[in-house]
């Protein structure tokens, strides 16, 4: 029986899933698609799949991965997904399938416990604050019993604890094979599991990264793998286009120095100049730092030429080469003590990697490139970036690995990847043309459980009045609804002028709590306000930006009320989408039309979905935005959202927000 069989029979009613998955129902689009990923995985190729919301995309591509035998790498957006995939949909699916899998989860080496930096971080001066004390003291009791090493596995450890950088490493200060601890490495382990198995789980971020640098394990994973299939693909441009980035700082240069001074009764016996020497590495830092700006608020600088704008060229000649000077020098005295430990051999190469990457910062730009500096209060960076990741994934992934043997399949998806059928801004950034493009629609009644209000009466984006326009109307909103209100701003400042008024209005004495990006984690925030119940309130509003247009899933009653303050357009000043703009506009073709109008729709289309999760949820949308029907673009953007009722007066929205308070059949 092959693999489209065997997929189908497993996703019939008399299937694996419909007898052992308690909430498994047989779907058309989820069928469908996961035949289309089965073909695929047979007959090799590339396949983009947009799922809408509730498909089951993620049962649809793990079946056929699973039922394979073949060897799988996944890919997911983030590591909270991961984990997901990893430690709940696979166990579940092989113990319903009835199938032996070695499976195994792989990621970046910042998210495993480092044996040797942990015993090092008991002697630094960090250490010396109670909460990282507390937090020392949890990790170093939790080093005795893991497994994996995994921080994921430390829930009671803050993400943003200043502990993790202490016992975690990073290419820079990882010793690798000259650490003495390399038996116990939770790193190599990982990599060692993911080498065996026949289903790897990674994140996107370390794909990236390591088909950059090569060195944390995909690399030699990925020619033996017979499928690869992206989760959340709609990620994958923005991600890799960071991690292939090019950079260099006055920070990594700033900690190279502090590690070198560490090392300084060593280096002293090697050249009586050494501490003139690495004064003049903190000199001509501080130098650099002081001709960008440096210690002024966070500014982008453009860059076409060989130095930034408003920035001379011979100070900046100067500047560089005197980095490039003193790294030199420092590279020489490492070169020649590199034998005597493996932190003096580390050093070095940190030396030369940075030299490398000074080279590049000291001359133009190439083409298909764009370059600028980033200048803030603590640090400057440079920063030389692809426009899209399209050459190298093929040139890095998919061509070379058509190359002899069977042909390898490249699989797509996310609930989101264009505005139009064809996908094309998605395939094209993505090096993808040629591929098969499959869209499941959503199996959700939007007409029935959703309405979309787009006020007429507020006023517009940019007028002064504007965010607080949005508080009273989503303030309005949540306290008929008792709560179960999300507002999604496209700038910080309006989030924190929306949540500032939203708990001028539901102050201590009211039954609602404001919930606002950044105070807590994303997940503790998240689950707050799915409990919807904190000590004297009862009800929940929750106020972010970009991090929470997507990625959050909150199904039933808990949220009936979404509320966008406007179209989020790219922001002006991204060095990335000014470049993209000149090339259209070289190209013939208008960049408000073919990136900011498409790329506006695809980001609402994402934001909008957070409202409908589940078949019998209930809910409202509420634009802020008049220019989604007072314009002709507006309208292009409107199309790309799913078919919802639409009310046009304040009144059909008190009317629909009585609604939803009334009796629900909605699961709680």
């Amino acid at each position: 029986m092959g693999l489209q069989e065997l997929v189908a029979h497993a996703f019939g009613p008399l299937g694996a899933l419909a007898q052992c998955v308690e909430e498994f129902s047989p779907r058309s689009g989820q069928t469908a698609m996961s035949q289309a990923v089965a073909a695929t995985m047979e007959e090799g190729g590339v396949l983009v799949v947009e799922a809408g919301t509730g498909v089951g995309k993620t049962f649809a591509y793990l079946v056929p991965a699973l039922l394979s035998r073949e060897r799988v790498l996944l890919s997911t957006a983030t590591k909270t997904l991961q984990d997901q995939l990893f430690g709940r949909d696979i166990p579940r699916l092989v113990k319903a399938l009835g199938i032996p899998v070695r499976t195994a989860l792989l990621k970046g080496r910042s998210s495993y416990l480092c044996m040797h930096r942990m015993m090092g971080a008991r002697e630094s001066e960090l250490t010396h604050n109670v909460t990282t004390q507390r937090d020392l003291s949890r990790v170093q009791t939790w080093s005795h019993s893991t497994r994996t090493g995994d921080i994921a596995e430390l829930t009671q450890l803050d993400e943003r604890s200043p502990v993790i950088p202490l016992i975690t490493s990073t290419r820079e200060n990882c010793l690798g094979a000259r650490c003495p601890q390399i038996q116990s490495c939770h790193v190599n382990q990982a990599r060692r599991e993911a080498m065996a198995a026949d289903v790897v789980v990674i994140n996107h971020h370390l794909f990236f990264a390591d088909l950059n640098i090569r060195e944390s394990g995909v690399a030699e994973l990925l020619p033996t793998v017979r499928s690869v299939v992206f989760d959340e693909a709609h990620q994958l441009n923005e991600i890799g286009v960071q991690f292939l980035s090019r950079q260099l700082s006055t920070q990594q240069l700033d900690n190279f120095a502090r590690d070198l001074a560490q090392q300084g009764h060593k280096m002293a016996l090697a050249h009586s100049g050494w501490p003139e020497m690495l004064a003049e590495l903190v000199r001509s830092a501080a130098a650099l730092r002081a001709l960008c700006g440096g210690g002024q608020p966070a500014e982008r600088i453009s860059w076409f030429e060989e130095a930034p704008a408003s920035i001379a060229g011979h100070e900046w000649h100067n500047a560089m080469s005197d980095i490039h000077t003193v790294l030199q020098q420092t590279d020489v005295v490492l070169r020649s003590m590199g034998e005597l430990s493996a932190e003096l051999q580390n050093l070095h190469e940190r030396s030369s990697r940075l030299m490398a990457e000074l080279d590049i910062f000291s001359h133009a730009v190439q083409p298909g490139a764009v370059r600028w500096l980033e200048s803030g209060a603590t640090q400057v960076r440079l920063v030389q970036s692809p426009l899209d990741i399209a050459q190298a994934m093929r040139a890095r992934a998919i061509e070379p690995q058509a190359d002899g043997g069977a042909r390898k399949s490249w699989i797509f998806t996310s609930a989101t990847l264009g505005h139009d059928a064809t996908m094309a801004h998605f395939v094209a950034s993505c090096g993808l043309e040629g591929a098969q493009v499959l869209q499941v629609q959503s199996p959700f009644d939007y007409l029935a459980q959703a309405v979309l209000f787009i006020p007429e009466k507020l006023p517009k984006p940019g007028d002064a009045g504007h965010s607080a326009a949005v508080a009273h109307l989503a303030g309005e909103g949540a306290a008929a609804l008792g709560g179960r209100t999300l507002v999604l701003t496209t700038t910080l400042r309006a989030m924190r002028e929306i949540a500032a008024a939203l708990r001028q209005r539901f102050d201590t004495f009211s039954f609602i709590d404001v919930l606002l990006q950044g105070e807590s984690p994303k997940r503790e925030l998240t689950e707050r306000f799915i409990r919807g119940v904190v000590p004297g309130k009862n009800g929940c509003i929750l106020v972010g930006s970009v991090s929470f247009w997507e990625g959050i899933d909150v199904p039933g009653d808990a949220l009936q009320l979404v509320v966008v303050d406007k179209l989020p357009f790219s922001p002006p000043g991204d060095p990335v989408v000014e470049a993209r703009a000149r090339q259209l506009e070289l190209n013939g073709s208008s960049p408000f039309h073919h990136y900011h109008v498409p790329q506006a729709a695809i980001a609402l289309k994402q934001g909008a979905g957070r409202l409908i999760r589940r078949e019998t949820d209930r809910g409202i949308l509420v634009v802020c935005d008049v220019r989604l029907t007072q314009m002709g673009y507006g309208r292009r953007i409107l199309a790309a959202l799913p078919a919802m009722r639409r009310i046009t007066t304040h009144e059909q929205f008190t009317e629909c927000l009585a609604a939803l308070t009334r009796p629900s059949t909605t699961d709680h």
